[in-house]
């Protein structure tokens, strides 16, 4: 089984992908880690460096290399699940899977974080990125709710895995 959790910054992708990943007896990979212990560096770092190109490069080449695997849950950065590329590519290999979180929500949990450079942009623009990559996230297989508690969310989403026949 491969599965893919895109969404929007905080929206809960490592979490809830650490505890489907133990429901599920599968290897969990978080695409942002598995890119800083490769370049050795922070993702702020990657991208003051290298740029946001380079980074985004690097992150499609991570999550094409982890999709060889047979069974995995992959938790992909908010940039990632909004590439069309990547995501059409996600749906061919596995089932990709939006956990959706209101604005406020992702304000309230991620606001101040500084190891996130997209936040050092102005309110507006963050605004504006999140709808764009909203309309990207819709085309997974599977939306479920991030505003709950994260066991609830993997609840859902195996509820919905059970009941789900591989929609294209």
């Amino acid at each position: 089984m491969r599965i893919y959790l895109v969404g929007f910054m905080c929206s809960g992708k490592s979490t809830v992908g650490r505890l489907l990943s133990s429901c599920l007896d599968v290897p969990f990979y978080d695409v942002d880690e598995e890119i800083v212990k490769r370049e050795r560096m922070s993702i702020p770092e990657i991208f003051e460096k290298r740029g946001e190109e380079y980074f985004r490069e690097i992150e499609f080449s991570v999550l094409r290399e982890l999709s060889e695997n047979e069974n995995f849950v992959i938790s992909t950065g908010g940039g990632l699940g909004a590439n069309e590329r990547a995501m059409e590519f996600m749906k061919e290999k596995g089932k990709v899977i939006y956990i959706n979180v209101n604005f406020e929500t992702f304000l309230e949990r991620c606001g101040k974080d500084p190891n996130r450079p997209l936040l050092k942009r102005p309110l507006s623009e963050i605004k504006e990125l999140f709808k764009k990559r909203k309309k990207v996230y819709e085309k997974a297989h599977i939306k479920v709710e991030g505003e709950k508690a994260p066991e609830e969310v993997v609840n859902e989403i195996l509820s919905a895995l059970e009941g789900d026949t591989f929609r294209r």
